[in-house]
């Protein structure tokens, strides 16, 4: 475990073990300090707090403003730095590649997470991006705990921190979702936890950190606080006084199992059976409750922030993405979550002014990728939008290769808009990949709601300079991707005609928040384009630390006091 030396991080960093005890067993917090006196940054704040909001659009800041508290997102905007025009530098737009890109400071084209799940070409299988058979569950007898981020082939800011001071900072991440954690925890972490739905309603981990939960996490799981929350979920206020949003009844909203209609009130306790028990907690605003009441758990039993060697708590709010895919953009549920999180930041906040101190500490918000609108709800409005049906798209495809090529099995998968070729079936028939890209790329041109198209031999052939290339070239990996890359039209989706999703180069799914406060940070405002990789950077240098080994951002300099 990680009693032992903090492993030498190379291209890949790999580490077999981890505990929190580590922090118990080491150098008293005096002599610590004394010995990393040359080392370490004494103006630098003791903790850094990362908060990524899955699946927040920038303009949930301003439809919502005038109804957020003064402690919550409008405090880190009113006293922080707030960047208006931030984006995402590469597609897909999705989770594991946002959380990944965030803390590593690069894209996928270098830390290798190409998506939630990809299909990896040398498995011949679809795989997950964070599951590893080499580790096992801890605090759960399920598998959701056979995971770490091996398969992220950078350092993070994080692993950067550890190293930088010895393995003597604590890092931990906290999300309901694995990937949420485990990605911003990095690979030398003390602990990631998530939470595990079904029948446990528990927050869990791996055993690639620790062999056992700490006691404070197994009295956390004992309190059965998850079950309090399957309660009513009704609106904060009154619910004629959410115009920001469309009506509560519609027909672009899939409502829980259960119920007829996806409108309040949700009595959580009589719909939780059909719905997954706990599970049924991931998609409503008591999910990101039960991630804050954790994360404030930790920073006071792990003692996080408490001496000059800089924490870090990486917190991942995930239900805001539940309840985006299940409700969409435009509804009343996604208000309504996200005034119930601002008092949650409110309240996370005051819980590091407590534990921390006010100037003792450093927070930044940013998001992992937006959403678009329900594109039957944008039809309604007369705005393009449409469905594309990816089975439909696969069979004419295949149709049209059989044709040229004759009766072989020239396609091994398509997933994450990308077009895997059989690379076996190629050298049994002598056909040039080269020559079947182009003939593919070509031909789907033509098919309905196809925008563009990129070919492995294209993106690989020289630097995209801007636009959409140059975005598919930043999440294109070259061992890990796909041979043939296609773009849908703006606000087509492949996704059911309620609810929403992410995943394009539009920008409504690349424009995301990005706020700093803070221990070192300026007040202030920008407009001037941002990426999401130059938060790492940015973090980077307020601590004195090298950057993480991949990183192809910049710091932001106008953010930072020195």
């Amino acid at each position: 475990m990680k009693n032992c030396l903090l492993f030498i991080l190379s291209f890949v960093l790999l580490t077999s073990c981890s505990t929190l005890s580590r922090k118990q067993n080491s150098t008293p917090a005096t002599e610590q300090i004394s010995d990393l006196q040359e080392s370490t940054n004494e103006e630098a704040p003791r903790l850094v707090v990362g908060i990524v909001v899955d699946q927040m659009r920038f303009d949930y800041l301003t439809r919502f403003s005038s109804r957020y508290t003064n402690g919550g997102f409008n405090r880190l905007i009113n006293d922080g730095y707030q960047l208006t025009n931030n984006h995402y530098n590469f597609v897909p737009t999705y989770t594991a590649p946002g959380h990944a890109s965030i803390y590593t400071g690069t894209s996928p084209m270098n830390h290798g997470i190409i998506g939630n799940n990809w299909y990896d070409k040398f498995e011949e299988e679809v795989i997950y991006n964070a599951s590893d058979n080499d580790y096992e569950s801890v605090g759960s007898k399920s598998d959701d705990g056979k995971m770490s981020p091996r398969r992220m082939l950078t350092t993070t800011v994080t692993d950067q921190l550890e190293l930088h001071t010895q393995g003597r900072s604590k890092v931990i991440g906290i999300s309901i979702k694995d990937r949420g954690a485990i990605l911003p925890a990095g690979h030398a972490a003390d602990a990631a936890y998530w939470f595990e739905g079904g029948d446990a309603g528990n927050f869990i981990s791996s055993t690639f950190y620790m062999d056992a939960l700490p006691q404070w996490v197994n009295d956390f799981n004992v309190s059965k606080k998850a079950n309090s929350y399957l309660k009513t979920w009704n609106t904060l206020y009154p619910i004629n006084s959410y115009v920001a949003s469309g009506n509560d009844l519609n027909e672009f909203e899939k409502p829980p199992r259960g119920k007829e209609n996806a409108t309040f009130p949700y009595d959580l306790n009589l719909l939780r059976q059909r719905n997954g028990n706990f599970n049924l907690l991931k998609a409503t605003p008591f999910g990101n409750t039960i991630v804050a009441d954790f994360a404030i758990e930790a920073l006071k039993k792990e003692a996080l922030g408490k001496d000059n060697i800089t924490d870090f708590l990486a917190v991942s709010f995930s239900s805001t993405d539940y309840i985006g895919h299940q409700y969409g953009v435009n509804s009343i549920e996604i208000e309504d979550t996200y005034l119930r999180l601002d008092l949650e930041i409110e309240r996370l906040l005051k819980a590091l002014d407590q534990e921390v101190g006010k100037n003792n500490y450093t927070v930044f918000l940013t998001a992992d990728h937006g959403a678009v609108n329900n594109p039957a709800y944008l039809q309604s409005n007369k705005i393009n939008a449409g469905y594309f049906e990816r089975s439909a798209f696969q069979s004419q495809l295949e149709n049209d290769l059989q044709s040229k090529y004759g009766a072989i099995d020239l396609i091994s998968n398509i997933s994450n808009g990308q077009i895997f070729l059989d690379r076996k079936t190629l050298v049994d028939n002598n056909l040039d990949a080269a020559a079947v890209e182009d003939f593919i790329a070509y031909t789907i041109i033509d098919y309905k709601h196809i925008d563009k198209v990129y070919t492995r031999n294209a993106l690989m052939a020289g630097a995209m300079q801007d636009g959409t290339g140059k975005l598919i070239q930043n999440g294109f990996h070259h061992k890990r991707s796909g041979d043939v890359i296609y773009v849908l039209e703006p606000a087509v989706i492949s996704y059911s005609k309620t609810g929403s999703t992410h995943g394009s180069s539009q920008s409504y799914d690349t424009h995301v928040p990005l706020l700093f406060y803070g221990n070192g940070i300026q007040k202030g405002s920008s407009n001037q384009r941002t990426e999401i990789i130059d938060i790492a950077p940015t973090i980077s240098s307020l601590l004195g630390i090298s950057f993480p080994n991949g990183a192809t951002g910049n710091p932001i300099k106008e953010v930072l006091k020195n």
